[in-house]
């Protein structure tokens, strides 16, 4: 049988009892005094599941996917802790000793349902699920070393002192392990968490060493991680082997928080195309470790580099991995390794015009590995207290009516020149809110945006919906910058240059406008005299108060010259109070907010 055959999982069982039986008769022949030939031992398998980038996300999604059965978009509930839950329920039923391990930012960024509790629930659910190790991703550090350090070892003390220990009076922590083997405490000169943890199934030691990204310290708030070193992944990786080696470990397993991208399908084996930082990570990496669990892009995929298995799950626990490794019982080392990416479907998929055909295509999908069969299992008893818990505790915040809009949905999608009507409703929201500490312009990461602005079929939107758009609890910063300065600022950005481009560029307020020209050099794409403000061109030497958010003004997605800013005032002003109130006052005013296309702030050339 080949390994990457499909029914490799749904044979494992059948294999393990003709192994068991196997060594039942040579012991029965043995006691009977017949002499017979020993049976070469049989290779068997150690049954991982692996997740990445659940984002707090406790409750089911709709999830739209293209597989490689049939090559067309479905539209799918997928997700929720239940969802997981059942899977894991019924993988166990086969293998009671597979792992479950993660590949970071499982927390950050998070829906209400989950931030409001500072991640506390998912911390909780994650717990129950039996995960039992996970690399930190760079939302694990959104609020904070010491926040950090909380989730790990539990308590109350925080700068999170408004969220923390308010779902219950206790946290205990996670009981799972963070892993960090290349974050270095500059203080001790030691990783802030280990760098592996080792388990043990079917008699093997599995290492399983964590890694987040390098450039970490760029995407949090630099405060955040202050006396913190980010190094070398791969270096920080390979350090560990002699030591895990001297302990017997023969099996090694690394959990990264840093990815890729590729053309091919989630549930494509073998992906061959695999781009990005992650890519190169592999390359370097000591030729003893065949499993490399991925997070970060988001994206899902089951690739080989270099002869080494690389996968990620998606995001949002819409998938989980599953991999098996085939050890080879001579030398207790990896043989070989099957990985999949399983659908977590929901109950039902999502009613409407292609609803049937959802469905067909994710039961043919969920067949092949099992999702099927596990959507018949109840989820843990526990893992549903937790969630109908969080529910009943968090309906009347989350459901309260903040205004109307103008229309059903407010898109953060870029236009061309890198412009989203939600940006420009988000930073008109801001500069309203900061215009009391003289701020003239806003500008706003386009990251900071993890979701569109929707409205309820009474074309209302909730705090929920407005808090999911905005999930970090960030505060406004108001500076003074010249011209020339907020000229620099702006050819700091990563232009949209493709359609299909993942930029990062600054959403700006009303007022403020510029051109920018595609076929310029980088670092100098501003077209000279375009940059106005109402109408005025910026003077290079004049001063101007801008207002952005806590993340960017120390230097936040790479825009390091805002921490050049000066007379800076830290307000009190949050972004999600600044677009509630925002929401509330046009409502009030008989003009609701929210456009179907950006207003033009931004003009591309070429």
């Amino acid at each position: 049988m080949k390994l990457n055959s499909p029914r490799t999982f749904s044979l494992r069982l059948a294999r393990t009892a003709a192994r068991t039986a196997a060594l039942t008769a040579a012991l029965a022949l043995a006691l009977g005094g017949c002499a017979a030939p020993r049976s070469a031992p049989v290779p068997f398998d150690i049954n991982l599941a692996a997740i990445n980038d659940l984002h707090g996300f406790l409750e089911a999604q709709n999830f739209t996917y293209t597989s490689v059965t049939d090559k067309t978009p479905h539209t799918v509930r997928a997700g929720g802790i239940e969802t997981l839950s059942r899977a894991l329920q019924s993988w166990r039923a086969q293998d009671p000793e597979l792992l479950l391990v993660g590949a970071g930012d499982l927390v950050g960024a998070s829906p209400p349902l989950s931030q409001m509790w500072a991640d506390e629930p998912t911390i909780d659910a994650l717990n129950l699920l039996g995960l039992r190790a996970s690399t930190v991703g760079n939302h694990e550090f959104d609020a904070g070393k010491i926040e950090l350090l909380r989730k790990q070892s539990g308590g109350c003390v925080t700068p999170l002192s408004a969220k923390a220990c308010q779902f219950e009076p206790g946290f205990k922590g996670a009981q799972f392990s963070y892993l960090a083997a290349n974050v270095i405490d500059d203080a001790t000169g030691k990783t802030l968490f280990p760098a592996y943890r080792i388990e043990q199934a079917h008699g093997v030691k599995i290492a399983f060493i964590g890694a987040v990204l390098q450039g970490t310290a760029n995407v949090v708030r630099p405060s955040g991680v202050a006396g913190l070193h980010f190094g070398d992944e791969a270096e920080a990786i390979n350090r560990t082997l002699p030591e895990l080696k001297a302990q017997g470990v023969t099996v090694f397993v690394v959990l990264i928080h840093e990815g890729g991208t590729t053309r091919e399908y989630f549930d494509e084996a073998n992906c061959s195309h695999l781009n990005g930082p992650i890519v190169d990570i592999v390359k370097h990496l000591d030729p003893a470790i065949r499993l490399v669990i991925s997070g970060h892009s988001h994206q899902g995929y089951l690739c080989n580099v270099d002869g080494r298995t690389v996968t990620q799950a998606q995001t949002a626990g819409h998938m989980l991995s599953r991999i098996a490794l085939r050890i080879d019982p001579a030398t207790q080392t990896v043989g070989a390794v099957h990985a999949e990416n399983v659908l977590m479907l929901a109950d039902s998929p999502v009613a409407g015009a292609a609803s049937q055909a959802a469905s067909q295509a994710a039961s043919q999908a969920a067949s092949t590995s099992g999702a099927q069969a596990a959507a018949q299992v109840a989820p843990q008893a526990e893992i549903t207290a937790l969630l109908a818990k969080v529910r009943q505790r968090s309906t009347a915040v989350l459901n309260r009516p903040i205004a109307r809009l103008a229309l059903p949905v407010v898109t953060r999608k870029q236009n061309r020149a890198g412009e989203s009507a939600l940006g420009d409703l988000l930073t008109d929201a801001q500069l309203a809110a900061s215009k009391k500490l003289g701020a003239q312009i806003v500008f706003l990461n386009h990251s900071t945006m993890r979701s569109d602005l929707y409205a309820n079929a009474d074309g209302v939107s909730t705090y929920s919906q407005s808090a999911t758009v905005v999930p970090f609890g960030n505060n406004m910063v108001v500076m003074n910058l010249t011209g020339a300065e907020i000229v620099a600022v702006l050819e700091q950005q990563k232009w949209k240059i493709e359609e299909h481009d993942d930029a990062m560029m600054l959403e700006v307020s009303d007022g403020f406008s510029y051109r920018w020209d595609a076929r310029r050099a980088d670092g100098a794409r501003v077209v000279p005299g375009s940059v106005t403000l109402h109408g005025v061109p910026l003077q290079a030497g004049a001063s101007y108060r801008v207002a952005v958010n806590s993340f960017i003004a120390e230097g936040g997605d790479h825009y390091s010259v805002f921490k050049a800013g000066r007379e800076r005032v830290d307000s009190d002003v949050s972004d999600i109070g600044s677009l509630t109130d925002y929401l509330i006052a046009r409502d009030k005013a008989g003009t609701p907010a929210g456009a179907a296309e950006p207003a033009g702030r931004v003009v591309r050339l070429n």
